[in-house]
């Protein structure tokens, strides 16, 4: 077996992957077997393309499970950097129960939808 083909039996395809609401990015690379979630990361320098990202703060995942930094990576997974919440999702509908207010599937105002469709239309 020649040199070169060991060498690339010792990596494995992975990618990582980082979104925005204005942009997302999916880098592919090769990392060495054994390689950990963090290794990934910063062998992909997706942190110098998205220098908001805080590596100590934000939390990872492999597809879209939470993972430890330091979990080691199988060939094709996929890395994922996450963004923090904007607004806590549970707190958002225990407000919105508070004042009254119903959800009807798609996210909308269900009381406002249903007061819409109950007004008598001109004959």
């Amino acid at each position: 077996m020649s040199e070169s083909k060991a060498v690339d039996a010792a990596q494995i395809s992975v990618e990582v992957a980082y979104a925005r609401p204005d942009t997302q990015l999916i880098l592919q690379l090769s990392v060495p077997v054994g390689a950990t979630i963090e290794q990934a990361i910063e062998q992909s320098k997706i942190l110098q393309q998205f220098p908001e990202i805080d590596l100590s703060q934000s939390k990872v995942g492999i597809f879209g499970k939470l993972s430890k930094k330091t979990t080691e990576l199988k060939a094709g997974d996929r890395v994922e950097i996450y963004r923090p919440l904007i607004a806590d999702p549970k707190e958002v509908r225990r407000r919105r129960e508070a004042e009254g207010k119903r959800m009807k599937k798609g996210g909308g105002d269900a009381q406002a939808a249903t007061d819409e469709n109950t007004q008598k239309k001109p004959a």
